[in-house]
């Protein structure tokens, strides 16, 4: 790698989008240590939304790539933007991937995940390092049985998605007018209402697998958020409300914990709410966020807070869910009877996280952008 030129400065960060971002995280937990108990049933799944989280977390990205990177583009190369986009988001991936390897044995289970207590260290630790790319598993590698690309730490496929809506936006969208933005925005919210109003299921769950229904999902989930913010980040249609940052975690809390609409007969049901969540709440709760203002040093301490431990919990949670998951498959722990551990992998999630961050992700960004951030000789400019 060269060096990134330092004459692109830093831009103050949007507080409230931050704190909102680590209130969808804690809840994606909550959502996931609820699920070990559903039996897999989504009608009577507790915080029955929570995977929406992902759709918020590609608007929210949709609209910080763009304030940070739309005006820049005469300063900063392709190669540039991506060096900067993998200094923030790879330690992470890599520490989870880390952490997914240690646990994968703690994790056996006769009923959930059969295949893990017979499974060679070899192929643990090829998953590992391919993980540390973010390039999906092939099926010949299944080491766990859920079909996931990333079967050592589930959640990284998002950050599979993630990177390609990066590489999106800096090799072509960047470049197209409002106009235009607004044309495919409004293409890819249809693709959306098609797939969860027509589909087969009545709701966006999915994404993770390698193969062309599961990468339809994951698509269908990228295109419209992502593209959305970065259309909502340039129009600067923002909402000025006080208390922005409490209405918005209510918002979000409301829209994730709402119920399962509809029954098995009526699956669009559940698919209308849900194309109306992605297309215009989460529009709705970024426009409040960011058109919001902290004067309170305590929400101020509260979003800096959630927003430094946002990503390292949603990137390295699951492994602990994992294992809390077969545990509950396998000795029938119902909510009532567990609900001390589950408040328990909650709580190690966060400390987990934050240990993470301040021990791993924050010394090894900072070490990257020493090295590959510092002002080029004039000679190479």
């Amino acid at each position: 790698m060269s060096s990134i030129s330092s004459d692109i400065k830093p831009k103050k960060h949007y507080e409230i989008l931050d704190g909102l971002r680590g209130v969808a995280a804690i809840l994606v937990v909550a959502f996931h240590i609820f699920e070990a108990h559903g039996g897999g049933n989504r009608f009577v799944q507790i915080i029955n939304h929570g995977y929406l989280a992902v759709d918020f977390f590609f608007l929210l990205s949709g609209f910080v790539v763009a304030y940070a990177y739309d005006d820049r583009w005469e300063k900063m190369t392709q190669w540039e933007f991506y060096k900067r986009r993998l200094i923030r988001l790879q330690p992470m991936v890599i520490m989870g991937m880390i952490i997914g390897a240690v646990f994968y044995y703690l994790q056996a289970s006769d009923i959930l995940f059969p295949m893990i207590a017979g499974m060679e260290l070899w192929k643990v630790i090829l998953t590992m390092i391919i993980g540390f790319t973010l390039l999906p598993i092939p099926p010949s590698l299944e080491i766990r049985g859920w079909g996931e690309m990333h079967p050592l730490n589930g959640p990284a496929w998002s950050l599979f998605f993630e990177y390609i809506a990066n590489i999106l936006y800096a090799v072509l969208f960047r470049k197209f007018s409002n106009k235009v933005m607004t044309i495919f925005v409004l293409i890819f919210a249809g693709l959306l209402i098609n797939y969860t109003v027509f589909g087969p299921k009545g709701d966006v769950i999915g994404g993770w697998s390698l193969n062309l229904e599961q990468m339809n999902v994951g698509f269908t989930r990228l295109l419209y958020p992502f593209f959305a913010g970065v259309l909502l980040c340039r129009l600067g249609k923002l909402i000025h409300l006080k208390g922005a940052f409490w209405i918005c975690s209510l918002m979000i809390t409301a829209v994730l914990a709402m119920p399962r609409i509809g029954d098995e007969n009526s699956l669009w049901m559940n698919g209308l709410y849900e194309s109306f969540v992605i297309i215009l709440v989460f529009p709705l709760i970024v426009a409040i966020g960011a058109g919001g203002e902290i004067k309170n040093p305590f929400s101020l301490k509260v979003c800096k807070l959630l927003g430094d431990i946002s990503y390292p919990i949603y990137i390295t949670h699951y492994p602990l869910i994992y294992w809390y998951t077969a545990w509950v498959v396998d000795n029938k722990v119902s909510l009532a009877d567990g609900y001390y551990v589950g408040l328990s992998v909650l709580l190690a999630s966060i400390i987990l996280a934050f240990v993470c961050l301040k021990i791993y992700d924050e010394p090894v960004r900072n070490w990257l952008q020493n090295k590959f951030q510092k002002q080029k000789p004039a000679s190479a400019l």
